[in-house]
This record gives C-alpha cells, structure tokens and sequence, in this order.
C-alpha cells in the first residue's frame, strides 16, 4: 500500500499562503505550479473545475482544496479514477466572520454612497444614512465577539 510520503510531486493551482509551500517542501514535497507538470503530479492543490487535469494525470492520487467546499472539483472524474479528494472545512471560518462584520459595518455607516458620493466630487450628506451599530442586536453581538478576541 503507498503512503503519502511516497506522494512526492504535488500541482499548486490555486493562490494558497506561501507557509503551506513551505511546509510541503520541509518535508520532501516537489512543488509545480505549470499545468504542463500535471501529468506527473500525484497531489493537486487547486481551485478550478479540475476533470481535465485529473484525465491528464495519470500518476494523481489526492486533490486537496485550501477551502471549505469541493463543489469546483470535478468529484465525479477524481472517484472514477480513484483519486482522492479532501478539503479543509472551517479554515477560512475567522477571516469570513472578519469579512462579514467589515461589511456589516461599512453599510450601516453608508460608507459605499459616501465613497461613491465623494469620488464624483460632490458630498451629498443626506444620502449618508449611518447608523449606530451600538443600538442594533448584531452590534452588541459583535462587540462581544471583539472582546472575547482581543481578551484572548
């Protein structure tokens, strides 16, 4: 039975932190990231519809996703062939909670018709309708998530 130590040569096709290359390569991983090179890779790292690739690598044996879904792998392709697929569900939960509290903020102060409004070089304050986010039920909400961040 192989391992995936024995797994050596591995596809980066998605835009992932230059830690996880670094990390694969500590430990003995070649990485590639032409495409020309997948017809000699065993893993594949990616985040594209991947049926042609994966017909194209006769040597594949895992795609790895750096994300929560599989739903841009072509699953179907990767079973037929015996690959494997995994993913990494929950790595990315903090930076969509960050993401979304960003935004949450940015539309209750009406900070995209004020950035609008200013580029076209008029400042209309009455199309600025902010909102305190300290009188909304998601605003104490999030004001307890920071604190519970910055405690720890």
């Amino acid at each position: 039975m192989e391992t995936y130590s024995d797994m050596s040569n591995v596809l980066i096709t998605d835009d992932v932190d230059q830690q996880c290359v670094d990390i694969l390569q500590s430990i003995g991983f070649n990485i590639e990231n032409d495409l020309s090179s997948a017809k000699n890779s065993e893993q594949l790292i990616e985040k594209m519809k991947s049926q042609k690739i994966i017909e194209n690598s006769p040597h594949l044996k895992l795609i790895g996703r750096a994300g929560t879904g599989t739903d841009n792998i072509d699953t179907d392709s990767a079973t037929k062939r015996g690959v494997l697929v995994m993913n990494t569900p929950g790595a990315n939960t903090l930076s969509a909670a960050e993401h979304t509290c960003g935004l949450i903020c940015s539309l209750s102060r009406s900070i995209p018709a004020a950035c609008t409004s200013i580029k076209s070089g008029v400042w209309e304050r009455n199309l600025i309708n902010a909102e305190s986010l300290s009188k909304c039920k998601i605003g104490v909400r999030i004001v307890n998530v920071a604190r519970g961040v910055i405690v720890d």
